[in-house]
């Protein structure tokens, strides 16, 4: 985004169709403030730009030459990264003459993650392909011989056509701004994904702090609390086996059955986190052993020649689990079916009931839950739910191939 200085009066304002931009007043024989920055801005670009021209040559030149050890691409990107605070300087020398703002690109995601880094060739490879630091690189190169043009033009003018150096600066600056708006601005589709893929992270990290508070609760309150009952009830039958056995029996008998329940949510606790049927048969067999537990009839229909990889499984998996049970909570549906896909290189699932209608992703948390899981692995997730029914849900995830190591 570009703007500049506000004008002088309201005389100055830019006309009707010019997008709303506020501009420097227009040049005049009288020097005004603009253009004596102007005049600077022209003055200062021979030095600025042989120090630029300077420090990207010897960086590009060595860096080169040393590609042939190990240290060579490391400089390189070295280079790079003082490339992009040239760039800064560059976009702040604008803003003080030119009356241009530039956004400041996002910086590189080089910091290590909490719990540990990425990793130095990932880092280093991110800097090789940073597109800001190599237009930057760009800008420098180019701007020599535009330095020393605009400092030899303003020089001699300011001698030999000062009545008209106004209006000789004015086009001058007009193509420094141009320069800096095309080189030094930040791209705006680059801009947008960084953006979605922070909030995505943001997404998934929320979404697996929310997972393991959901399992800890129910290890708290489930399997745990029977398990403390079951070491007291043992306890009592111990003190009871010699005076009373016939009661220290039907201790034990009770503990065996708080056992066996404890069992039974420990295993619905460990379906919940992955479950077994999933890993060993795949889809199929899962998604099948869901629609079974369902309390609407409900035909499952997967046409996949090979299993996705683990994570893109294990969220198609969780994705249909989630919507069988809103399909028996709040449908009231006579039946339902769900078809899972492959279409190039995505993965689509297809949930459709005859029950009531009206689900929205704005009407509770599940749907919108669902949809913010597969957005933050590029996924899509779309609602068809006229009232009266029937509901379509649709929801596309990336195709991921699985490792060779871990198919069946």
């Amino acid at each position: 985004m570009t703007e500049h200085f506000p004008p002088a009066s309201p005389a100055q304002a830019a006309p009707p169709g010019d997008g709303g931009d506020h501009r420097p007043p227009p040049p005049r024989l009288a020097y005004d403030v603009h253009t004596w920055k102007e005049i600077a801005h022209l003055l200062a670009n021979l030095p600025v730009s042989l120090l630029g021209f300077v420090y990207v040559v010897t960086a590009l030149s060595t860096s080169a030459f040393l590609t042939v050890t190990v240290v060579g691409f490391p400089l390189l990107a070295a280079g790079l990264l003082g490339a992009r605070l040239l760039g800064k300087l560059e976009r702040a020398r604008a803003r003080a003459l030119l009356g241009i703002r530039i956004d400041e690109p996002s910086p590189l995601p080089l910091r290590a993650r909490r719990g540990g880094g990425e990793g130095f060739f990932p880092h280093l490879w991110m800097t090789l392909k940073d597109p800001v630091g190599w237009r930057t690189v760009l800008y420098e190169l180019i701007r020599l011989p535009w330095g020393v043009l605009t400092f030899t033009i303003a020089l001699a003018s300011l001698f030999v056509a000062w009545p008209v150096l106004p209006f000789i600066a004015r086009g001058l600056a007009n193509a420094d701004r141009a320069m800096v708006r095309g080189l030094l601005s930040p791209s705006d589709e680059l801009e947008r994904r960084i953006a979605e893929l922070e909030s995505d992270r943001g997404v998934v990290v929320d979404t697996a702090a929310a997972d393991l508070r959901r399992i800890e609760r129910d290890l708290h309150d489930g399997a745990q609390a029977r398990l403390v009952a079951l070491a007291m009830g043992l306890g009592l039958a111990k003190e009871k086996l010699l005076e009373d056995p016939d009661a220290a029996a039907a201790m034990v008998d009770e503990a065996h059955g708080e056992v066996k329940l404890a069992l039974q949510e420990l295993r619905d606790l460990a379906r919940g986190i992955h479950p077994a049927v999933l890993t060993d048969r795949g889809l199929d067999a899962a998604l099948s052993a869901v629609a079974s537990r369902c309390t609407v009839p409900v035909k499952v229909t997967v046409d996949l020649d090979e299993r996705p990889a683990e994570a893109i499984e294990g969220i198609a998996y969780f994705t249909v689990s989630e919507l069988l049970q809103n399909v028996s909570k709040h449908s009231g549906a006579a039946s339902a079916s769900v078809e899972v896909w492959r279409s190039e290189s995505r993965l689509l699932i297809q949930v459709h009931d005859d029950g009531r209608g009206g689900a929205r992703l704005d009407a509770g948390s599940g749907l919108r839950g669902l949809s913010e899981r597969l957005d933050a692995v590029d996924g899509l997730f779309v609602v068809d739910s006229p009232e009266g029914g029937p509901t379509v849900v649709t929801a596309e995830l990336p195709w991921r191939d699985r490792p060779a190591a871990v198919r069946t």
